[in-house]
């Protein structure tokens, strides 16, 4: 672990990137942006006209308009609390951490409204250890499944209330106090869809932390051992960034 962290941060500052660490691999756990996919609100967040193309102008440029909570993104502490840091006041040094993953999927497949338990995380530490200020808790529910279809994805009842699964207030809770400066999800909210409060966001980035929504691929993550890189934009001021996630696992 120590040696994989060491790489990365050489392969950022060295005029030529070392070999990469014998074993490990690299996943990507970042949803493609573009105008058709899930939002919160269920209206595209995301748009895109050319300013330019190679023929006849030489080179190809766009114009991109964007939501800062859209894809896979980062939310700042900002983005609930009054006077909260912003994402480009988020410390590099949190964004490269340890992944604790934290499977509900057989939970999920039974309450679409499930919300991680303070007895999930305290059983996920019996079986790996104690959680700390070097982890990213990613809660992996299964529903990153349904991404590519925006309706399952969302899941609105008759009266337009979005289920989908998320985190609870407690666990939130468990999990700022232990330390923890991340918390991951594969679906749109760390709170889950029927909540109107978004007390675990509160809590959470009431705590400073951050959190990271709709991280995709977390079924090809081991429930401990892989590393993980987040890159959100450093938006002056800003509330949360579209992000590049990436694991390096062994």
């Amino acid at each position: 672990m120590r040696l994989l962290v060491a790489w990365i941060l050489a392969a950022g500052c060295a005029p030529a990137h070392p070999a990469f660490p014998s074993g490990w691999h690299i996943i990507d756990l970042t949803h493609v942006l573009a105008p058709d996919v899930p939002t919160f609100g269920g209206k595209s967040a995301i748009s895109s006209k050319p300013l330019a193309k190679v023929d006849p102008d030489g080179l190809y440029l766009n114009e991109v308009t964007l939501l800062e909570h859209v894809g896979t993104h980062v939310d700042a502490p900002a983005h609930f609390v009054t006077g909260g840091a912003s994402i480009d006041q988020v410390p590099v040094e949190r964004l490269v951490l340890q992944a604790a993953v934290i499977d509900v999927t057989t939970a999920v497949a039974s309450n679409a409204d499930y919300a991680l338990t303070a007895d999930d995380v305290r059983r996920w530490e019996h079986r790996n250890g104690a959680l700390t200020a070097h982890h990213l808790v990613l809660v992996r529910t299964g529903w990153g499944m349904r991404w590519s279809d925006a309706a399952r994805y969302r899941n609105p009842d008759a009266q337009g209330t979005l289920h989908f699964p998320g985190v609870s207030a407690d666990a939130a809770r468990v999990l700022r106090d232990r330390g923890v400066p991340a918390i991951g999800i594969d679906t749109l909210s760390i709170d889950p869809g029927p909540s109107t409060t978004f007390d675990a966001h509160k809590t959470f980035l009431g705590g400073g932390g951050y959190q990271v929504e709709n991280v995709a691929n977390l079924d090809k993550l081991p429930e401990t051992g892989a590393v993980i890189v987040v890159s959100p934009l450093p938006l002056a001021g800003g509330s949360g960034s579209p992000a590049r996630v990436i694991a390096f696992v062994h």
